[in-house]
């Protein structure tokens, strides 16, 4: 459990950084994304969870 709130800590971290560094970069790319579709979005975030998850099932074990 302590992991898991380590890692939503640093993605917040990393969210928020990123916001602040690129304001204007963020904001252009959030446009650009509601012109890319649904089922990008899904085939993008299933290999992004994927990904997340095998590197952590690889360096835990």
């Amino acid at each position: 459990m302590r992991e898991l709130i380590i890692a939503f800590g640093l993605f917040f971290f990393i969210e928020g950084l990123l916001y602040a560094l690129f304001p204007s970069k963020m904001k252009s790319m959030l446009k650009k994304l509601e012109i890319v579709g649904d089922s990008q979005l899904r085939t993008g975030g299933l290999i992004f969870a994927i990904t997340g998850f095998a590197i952590i099932y690889f360096v835990k074990n």
